[in-house]
């Protein structure tokens, strides 16, 4: 089975993208975060005429996240967490891997930006939220992947430049510690997992050339749980979609498990 996760940054205005990209690579599931866009003006007949289901939790011109299925997922929920300012950020359903229920919860972390904000204080709590609830999931069902965009940088060797992102609401210690807590509650992130020592990225701004530099970050991640590793084949971090005309700022992660 092949899950891919992808910020696809407006799921309306990348949406040829993203079907190219389906056809090409056909996952059997998309995580999409940032789509952008109310429930009702989702592209849903676009992913059906090709087989997909979508389920969707959308906001007006923000945020938004869904689970784009060709396989059946179950128990859809859209209250993972009680969000201070009602933003869509997280949708999780169930799926079936042999005889394992496994659960996909599919997060957009909030930026964070500038630290000196009421910003920075809802992308804590948010985490804090999050955390909370991921320990109490973990006492009903101990096989859940989690990924999305976290909007957070793990360590040096995920950004082009630490020294330039370590105030910065993506790599300060507080938040990064964050993530290591959610890591020790029994999860690996799979990419550095499987890639000790290389530096790929999965975001590159559109300002200043960051693409053709290379000036990126690993920023979106894939973290699963330590009992389903067993079931994972292979991760990789798929660039071509960043090189397209009008691409998201993202590019998809893709994680194969049988």
């Amino acid at each position: 089975m092949k899950i891919i996760s992808w910020n696809v940054n407006s799921v309306r205005a990348r949406i040829n993208n993203i079907l190219d990209y389906i056809k090409k690579e056909k996952p059997d599931i998309l995580l999409l975060q940032e789509i952008k866009t109310q429930d009702e003006n989702f592209p849903y007949d676009n992913f059906k005429t090709i087989g997909y289901t979508s389920h969707v939790f959308g906001q007006k011109s923000y945020n938004g996240v869904a689970i784009i299925s060709k396989v059946e997922v179950k128990n859809i929920n859209r209250d993972f967490i009680k969000d201070d300012l009602k933003q869509s950020r997280i949708i999780t359903g169930e799926i079936q891997l042999q005889k394992k229920k496994i659960e996909l919860v599919n997060i957009y972390v909030p930026n964070g930006n500038p630290i000196d904000t009421a910003k920075y204080d809802y992308k804590k709590n948010w985490l804090k939220k999050f955390i909370t609830n991921i320990k109490k999931k973990l006492l009903k069902n101990s096989n859940l992947l989690i990924a999305g965009d976290f909007n957070i940088i793990p360590e040096k060797i995920d950004v082009y430049d630490f020294k330039r992102y370590e105030g910065d609401a993506l790599g300060k210690l507080e938040i990064r510690k964050k993530f290591r807590e959610l890591i020790n509650l029994g999860f690996e992130d799979v990419y550095r997992l499987k890639n000790k020592d290389k530096q790929e990225y999965t975001f590159w701004d559109y300002f200043a050339s960051s693409w053709q530099k290379n000036y990126g970050m690993r920023i979106d991640h894939f973290l699963v749980s330590n009992n389903l590793l067993e079931n994972i084949t292979s991760i990789n971090i798929n660039k071509k979609p960043r090189s397209k005309i009008k691409p998201s700022d993202h590019t998809p992660i893709e994680l194969k498990i049988n």
